[in-house]
C-alpha cells in the first residue's frame, strides 16, 4: 500500500499468442524484461578489466579471457555436438544449457564484459552436401541472441564485433 492507502501495482504491457499445432495448443507470453546490462556502440570502449571473447562454431562454443590491456588469461570450450542432430525443442534446451553454464563460469572469473562476432552464416550452395545440411540446421543467430540476452540479464556489457579472423586471434579453428 502507498501513502494513500491504495495497492501498489506496477501493470506491463504484454502480448499473448496462442498456437495450435497438430491438435495441440502452445501458449506464448511476450513481455519487455528489466536488464541489466548494456550492448555497447561499435566505436565505444569497453571499461572492465577482464574481457571474454566467444566464437561461435558448429559443435562448440569457444570463450577466452583476456586483461583490459588484452593480455590472455585463461580459455575454455563448450562443447554441443547434438546441435547437430537433435529436434529443434532439443536443440534449444542444449543452447540454455550451455550458454548458462559459459556465463556461470565468467561471473567465476569475474569477468564484466564479452565480445561476440556479428555474423552471419549463409548456407552455400557450391559446397558439400553434408556442410549444407549441418549449416542448415545450426541455430547459429539463435546461440548468438540467447548469448547475447543472457548476457545482458546478468548485467554483463557487450560489443559486437567483425568476425573476420576471431578464430586465429582467440585461438581456435
Amino acid at each position: 500500500m502507498n501513502s494513500k492507502g491504495k495497492p501498489i501495482f506496477e501493470y506491463q504491457p504484454y502480448t499473448v499468442e496462442i498456437k495450435r499445432k497438430n491438435g495441440e495448443y502452445y501458449i506464448h507470453l511476450i513481455y519487455e524484461e528489466e536488464v541489466y546490462g548494456r550492448e555497447l556502440a561499435y566505436d565505444e570502449p569497453i571499461q572492465a578489466e577482464r574481457i571474454a571473447g566467444i566464437d561461435i562454431h558448429i559443435g562448440r562454443i569457444a570463450v577466452s579471457i583476456v586483461s583490459k590491456q588484452g593480455n590472455f588469461i585463461k580459455p575454455k570450450v563448450f562443447y554441443c555436438h547434438e546441435l547437430e542432430y537433435v529436434r529443434a525443442n532439443k536443440r534449444n534446451n542444449i543452447i540454455g544449457e550451455t550458454v548458462r553454464d559459459v556465463y556461470d563460469w565468467l561471473l567465476q572469473e569475474n569477468v564484466g564484459a564479452v565480445v561476440i562476432e556479428n555474423i552471419q552464416l549463409r548456407q552455400q550452395h557450391d559446397t558439400d552436401k553434408r556442410f549444407n545440411r549441418l549449416t542448415h540446421h545450426f541455430k547459429k543467430k539463435k546461440l548468438t541472441e540467447t548469448i547475447l540476452r543472457r548476457g545482458l540479464r546478468l548485467g554483463f556489457c557487450i560489443k559486437k564485433v567483425n568476425p573476420a579472423y576471431t578464430s586465429v586471434i582467440l585461438g581456435y579453428r
